[in-house]
């Protein structure tokens, strides 16, 4: 695996020279090299004679075809570090071979930490004090490594070197500058002081040094050194202030060692990049968090929040919205004011209210991300029955709270809460970037992320609230509000029977049955509720039996989810999404669209119906050999949540396209049209073809 497979033409030539000026450049303090078309590795020495006693260094050199790599002690998601196994005369001693600080290599859904170009791995060797000069000291070994560009290949050879004794060692100045650059690129001891913690999955590491001032960073990572401690994939972004820099982590899945060791590398201002060795014990988390400026963050979700308005999942709720806004029509300014201020209250509250449980269940370990109910059955079939309930108001079977459900402030905000949860199937362009940067955030900075982000959505009725006058531009009440109130129930009838159609793909057909036995029940109780409403009497025997009913109808939702999922989405196109087949096909060279989606999400629907199945989107497919493979995340599959996260969403729609032959995936917009699609191929592959 590799994160290309071109390289620019200065390390092509680089490679070139090294292959044919070998022969020459062999010499005493070189071994043979052992060559094939992906690496040249030899085993040098410091020295062109050794003395007895007298330590010197070695090195294992490997020089790198283009596009492919090696690795850290710490590989990554995949890989394994190189070794080297030395036969010495008795009485000498060798110390282990150290390793130069990591490059960070994504590829796909992957992070491997390694080395491209050249890597030179030194060590110390001393020889016995009882060496006689004149004698040669013979050092043979054995060296195993691991090459990878699309795909890896293990490679191994032998080496020897025959070294004179003589009185004092003989550092050989052709190989002086491969040494010097080798300890360079090493790790240095800390200059910081180093603390780190942990809340849930996120946490950070924050670096103290008097030198670290806002400016003088420009990038910045931490590589561990225990596999599995942290998420590889996931972004560390920095803050710096005076005197400190802290870097955002993500948990992994192995367990917290007592003390987090690794190396982080800081590029200066100027370019310079330098490694440290840190280690500190978890504790508490560092009061400074990494991460984008609070206010941009807050930006983003008053805009996402305020797109979202337009999202699909949202339209059904446009039907109570319309009518609550037509009964405003020559209302009271007070009475303006407080309807509009009570819908944008019920949404703020709505968003808290998520935001809080994303906050905790993810401060538990738990995977959860943007709209991450809907991945539930139960609460799926929940909602489907109560747009059912709000239809049959709308027709006028029963009312609640007037004639209208939704009139006065208590029906307002909670026509804001319901319009909340249906819209969270959806994300809107800006939303993304704005929870991602939230749930990297403290709880209280998260919160008020997602407060704007409710702000911006309920952002016209505030302004309704703050400008009671414009409700004067309404259409005056009369009887075409009643005509109006009834037809806009079949939108929430359709609402409920795609939530059905979300449990079908969730549950399977036995999931539908228990799903249609409820939605009986609660047809059932607003009818007996109408009926006693109608009549003027028994109101309270009707709000019995009603009450009975929707009591049994909730005793139906345990079995919603306990019905067995079917095996896949029949509708879903092309290939399911995993890690195994997307690095399979990278290794075929093949440009790949992923697709993630999920049967909840209208606007993945529309993105697929609109974009992806439209016939010049399938004709540009099969022209570029573009392979197109779909990650279902309607029931929450754990390995999905990683992808988004590591591409900093937290739901879907994600749309990547991976270019041929390698390359960092693009990243598509949210709302996908045809051409969109297309360009987006077409100028990936373009790009390509002129770095190759």
């Amino acid at each position: 695996m590799a994160l290309r497979s071109y390289a620019p033409p200065m390390r092509a030539l680089a490679f070139l020279l090294a292959i044919l000026l070998a022969p020459f450049a062999a010499n005493a303090v070189e071994s043979e090299a052992v060559e094939s078309p992906r690496a040249r590795v030899t085993l040098v020495a410091q020295v062109g004679a050794v003395a007895p006693g007298q330590p010197f260094r070695l090195a294992l050199r490997q020089v790198l075809a283009p596009g492919w790599h090696t690795y850290w002690t710490n590989p990554g998601d995949a890989g394994e570090a190189p070794s080297l196994d030395l036969t010495l005369p008795d009485g000498g001693q060798a110390e282990p071979m150290a390793f130069p600080a990591p490059l960070r290599i994504p590829y796909g859904p992957l992070v491997n930490f390694g080395y491209l170009g050249e890597a030179v791995f030194p060590l110390t060797l001393t020889p016995p004090a009882g060496l006689e000069p004149g004698r040669l000291y013979t050092i043979e070994g054995t060296a195993r490594w691991l090459v990878c560009e699309q795909v890896c290949i293990p490679e191994e050879g032998a080496f020897r070197l025959d070294l004179p004794v003589e009185a004092a060692p003989r550092p050989d100045p052709a190989v002086a500058d491969i040494f010097r650059q080798a300890e360079a690129a090493l790790p240095r001891p800390s200059l910081f002081a180093a603390t780190l913690g942990f809340e849930g999955p996120r946490g950070a590491i924050e670096i103290a040094g008097a030198d670290l001032k806002p400016g003088a960073v420009k990038e910045a990572f931490f590589f561990p050194e225990a596999p599995g401690v942290l998420d590889n994939t996931a972004p560390q972004a920095f803050a710096l202030r005076d005197g400190a820099l802290v870097l955002s982590l993500t948990r992994g899945t192995a367990p917290l060692p007592p003390a987090i060791s690794g190396v982080v590398a800081i590029t200066d201002a100027a370019g310079v990049r330098s490694a440290y060795v840190l280690s500190a014990e978890p504790g508490a988390m560092p009061a400074a968090r990494a991460g984008l400026p609070l206010w941009q963050v807050v930006l983003w979700a008053v805009l996402g929040g305020l797109i979202l308005n337009l999202m699909p999942c949202v339209f059904p709720v446009l039907a109570m919205k319309a009518m609550a806004l037509a009964r405003l029509s020559g209302a009271s300014r007070a009475a303006v004011r407080g309807e509009a201020l009570a819908y944008v209250g019920g949404v703020v509250l709505a968003f808290l209210a998520i935001g809080g449980a994303l906050v905790a269940l993810r401060a538990l370990g738990m995977a959860a991300g943007w709209g991450f109910q809907f991945t539930s059955p139960v609460f799926v079939a929940a909602m489907a029955w109560l747009m059912l309930a709000v239809g049959l108001n709308l027709s006028g079977v029963y009312a609640v709270g007037g004639p209208t459900m939704g009139a006065g402030r208590w029906g307002s905000l909670g026509i804001g809460v319901l319009a909340v949860a249906v819209a969270t199937p959806c994300t809107a362009p800006f939303m993304a970037a704005a929870l991602g940067a939230a749930l990297a955030m403290p709880p209280l900075a998260a919160l008020a992320v997602f407060g704007a982000m409710g702000l911006g959505m309920a952002l016209p009725h505030a302004t309704l609230g703050a400008f009671p006058a414009l409700a004067r531009l309404l259409p005056r009440p009369g009887a075409w509000m009643e005509r109006l109130r009834q037809a806009l129930a079949f939108p929430m009838y359709g609402a409920a029977a795609w939530l059905a159609w979300v449990v079908t793909v969730q549950s399977g057909p036995d999931g539908l049955v228990w799903l249609l036995a409820g939605a009986l029940l609660v047809g059932f109780a607003g009818w007996a509720l109408g009926v006693a409403q109608s009549a003027g009497r028994g109101l309270r025997l009707g709000g019995g039996v009603a009450l009975v009913a929707l009591l049994a109808a909730l005793a139906l939702l345990p079995r919603v989810d306990v019905a067995a999922p079917p095996a896949a989405r029949a509708e879903v196109a092309g290939e399911a999404w995993s890690e195994a087949r997307l690095a399979a096909l990278r290794a075929e060279g093949r440009p790949v669209f992923v697709n993630l989606t999920a049967a909840w999400c209208i606007t993945c629907r529309v993105n697929e119906r609109v974009a992806l199945e439209a016939e010049a989107v399938r004709a540009a497919f099969a022209r570029e050999g573009v392979a197109l493979l779909t990650g279902d995340w309607t029931r929450g599959d754990p390995a999905i949540t990683a992808l988004l996260r590591a591409q900093g969403r937290e739901g879907v729609p994600l749309y990547l396209f991976y270019p041929a032959r390698g390359g960092a995936p693009v990243v598509l917009p949210q709302i996908l049209t045809e051409r969109m699609v297309i360009e987006a191929i077409t100028d990936a592959q373009e790009a390509v073809q002129s770095a190759a």
